[in-house]
């Protein structure tokens, strides 16, 4: 069985730092994909970041370039992300999402809440 289980959220002031983990299991991880979303109040779901299976290629949205990172860690089946300049607007759920490939439904993870205020 497939579960993502996403940790590390809580309550930041603006300009801090938060590291988000997600530990995977129930698939072969290190053959998957991995993807950190945010969905804020009243907003749709976004892709935040992207790590490929191999090589560790990664794409970011244009709104965290610079302050995120990305990472994964094969050994222990987990995906990080780095959140560094913490703005209000990064004020999410934030979610991790497995990639399957383009003939299998990818999986969710429960989310874990960003809040970042003064």
């Amino acid at each position: 069985q497939v579960q993502l289980v996403e940790s590390g959220g809580g309550l930041v002031q603006p300009g801090g730092s938060l590291r988000l983990s997600c530990a995977a299991s129930g698939f072969t991880f290190s053959s998957s994909a991995m993807s950190w979303y945010r969905q804020a109040p009243g907003k749709e779901r976004e892709l935040v970041a992207y790590i490929s299976s191999v090589g560790g290629r990664t794409k970011y949205a244009d709104s965290v370039k610079g302050r995120f990172t990305i990472s994964r860690d094969n050994r222990r089946n987990t995906v990080y992300l780095q959140m560094n300049s913490l703005k209000p607007e990064d004020t999410a759920v934030y979610y991790c999402y497995a990639d399957f490939g383009p003939r299998t439904v990818g999986s969710w993870g429960q989310g874990t809440q960003v809040t970042v205020s003064s």
